[in-house]
């Protein structure tokens, strides 16, 4: 009995040497070699080299110069200690409708929510479109993590004019921006052409600097 209980802490302790030691490192010491950008967690830095985010976790970009990314239902939106989406199916109320109320007090219940009609709606303000004009299914509609980096091509192609006029530059300069950042399908087969906000933001500035340039932060 003795003999196999020291037997097995043994092998637990050379398991635990191999999976929780040897294993991680050595994948560590791999993937710095072969993707070091990936390993050190995809950071994208502004032109004077501060880090300003990575490409794989979207931020709350709301001012006019800049590309909007998709709502996100992750703490007060994009808060990556609080990742995940509304889980409303499609045929929910809230998430068509949202939540409206107020408090005795008139101030806004805390539990409020925008449906995706506030979120057209808005859309449509934001980018100059006709009421009632379609929109974009990501511009209205959560990820599952609430960290989504990426938007459709459509999303991105209908903001540019108005970030080409909030630029001053021409809508052509916008549209090739936007060109530029597309990433097409893994493998070439599997998901949709996409555009990475925060890579997108980024080359904005370095190519259309506003005043100041201010990296990508809101």
């Amino acid at each position: 009995m003795l003999k196999q209980t020291i037997t097995s802490i043994k092998v637990t302790v050379v398991l635990l040497v191999i999976v929780s030691g040897i294993y991680p490192l050595a994948v560590w010491a791999i993937s710095k070699v072969l993707m070091p950008s990936q390993a050190s967690g995809s950071l994208v830095k502004s032109e004077s080299g501060q880090v300003v985010g990575s490409s794989l976790l979207g931020q709350p970009f709301a001012k006019p110069e800049y590309f909007h990314p998709r709502p996100s239902a992750a703490g007060n939106g994009y808060d990556p200690t609080q990742s995940g989406g509304t889980n409303l199916g499609p045929t929910s109320d809230k998430l068509i409708n949202g939540i409206h109320k107020k408090l005795p007090n008139g101030k806004d219940d805390p539990t409020n929510f925008d449906g995706v009609v506030d979120l057209a709606a808005a859309y449509r303000t934001e980018n100059g479109l006709a009421p009632g004009t379609i929109v974009p299914v990501d511009a209205v509609t959560r990820s599952a993590s609430g960290l989504d980096p990426d938007i459709s091509v459509e999303n991105a192609t209908v903001q540019a004019a108005r970030v080409a006029k909030a630029r001053g530059v021409s809508l052509e300069t916008a549209t090739s921006l936007v060109a530029s950042a597309t990433k097409g399908r893994d493998l070439g087969l599997l998901g949709e052409p996409r555009v990475n906000v925060v890579t997108l933001n980024l080359a904005l500035d370095k190519s259309c600097p506003v005043s100041k340039t201010p990296g990508a932060k809101t």
